[in-house]
């Protein structure tokens, strides 16, 4: 399995390497609305979708809320629903284009780069409701790619924006993922890549790759 899907993936790697930027935006998204992706309990995930959106209880408030546009990623983070019971129901939450470009505006990366202090960082990252992060995108072996997808960790009045005004529509993709995850361990890599989420790059003013 691991020897065919490499072959499989290598050839495909040296494109990738060559069309796509170092940090891109990648997502499901129309005019009005852009997917993003988390991982929940069953008791949480319930909730959501009988009522459309988080409520608190169960979903904790003062905690911050990664929410994450790669269907791979979350896939990696969760191993397919069936890491642990507190990430075994995979949600698919369409928000506002309005609303993502809002934490895009309002954030800090998570860790201080070389284009800023890290006295300026802290003082930047203590007044931001919002944090970034880039880590490598994952193929389906969820191995780690050379080019990196976003994170977005929310907090404080931007949990209260994405639970109260942001969300449109909440989505169990739980089958989709055990599906794809089953074609991958029978080999079946070009079903399996078929049926992953049309992701495209996302524009944004607040991030040029």
């Amino acid at each position: 399995m691991f020897y065919s899907l490499g072959i499989f993936l290598k050839q495909r790697m040296n494109k990738q390497l060559l069309e796509l930027p170092p940090q891109q935006i990648r997502a499901v998204y129309d005019a009005m609305t852009i997917r993003v992706y988390q991982a929940y309990s069953d008791v949480i995930a319930d909730t959501a979708l009988t009522q459309g959106t988080f409520i608190s209880p169960p979903f904790k408030m003062e905690r911050m809320t990664w929410i994450k546009p790669s269907f791979l990623w979350m896939m990696y983070r969760a191993g397919w629903g069936l890491k642990d019971a507190g990430q075994k129901r995979i949600l698919a939450i369409d928000i506002t284009r309005e609303g993502f470009e809002w934490a895009l505006a309002n954030s800090c990366l998570s860790h201080a780069d070389e284009s800023i202090s890290k006295e300026e960082w802290t003082a930047k990252k203590e007044a931001s409701p919002v944090r970034i992060q880039w880590d490598p995108e994952r193929n389906l072996l969820l191995q780690p790619q050379m080019h990196r997808t976003i994170q977005i960790g929310l907090s404080k009045e931007a949990v209260e924006l994405y639970i109260h005004k942001w969300i449109i529509r909440v989505v169990d993709v739980t089958p989709l993922a055990h599906s794809i995850h089953a074609l991958v361990t029978q080999e079946k890599f070009e079903e399996a890549k078929h049926m992953l989420p049309k992701e495209k790059p996302y524009s944004s003013a607040f991030h040029q790759p």
